[in-house]
């Protein structure tokens, strides 16, 4: 089963309480893919969780919805090989 939600607290061991949008509050670790790909998980981020139907108190994060307030959708990084000349 697949629920949103939004970071509440970091808990040690890599490991998030999480308040659903259901009003559900649960502890979720994030999944290996999510630690392959480097991926950080802050306070305040909007997670989809992953949860079984036999311990509804416990889930597993599967994505980090991108946040709104990152920046304008136009904006890129500087190119690469574009120096500043003195």
């Amino acid at each position: 089963m697949e629920f949103e939600g939004l970071v509440t607290e970091i808990l040690p061991d890599a490991r998030f309480r999480v308040q659903l949008d259901t009003g559900h509050e649960i502890v979720a670790y994030t999944a290996g893919k999510m630690k392959k790909h480097r991926i950080k998980t802050l306070t305040g981020d909007r997670v989809t969780v992953e949860m079984s139907p036999y311990d509804l108190e416990k889930g597993r994060l599967i994505f980090r919805h991108k946040d709104e307030r990152a920046g304008p959708p136009g904006a890129r990084p500087p190119q690469r090989g574009q120096f500043r000349r003195r």
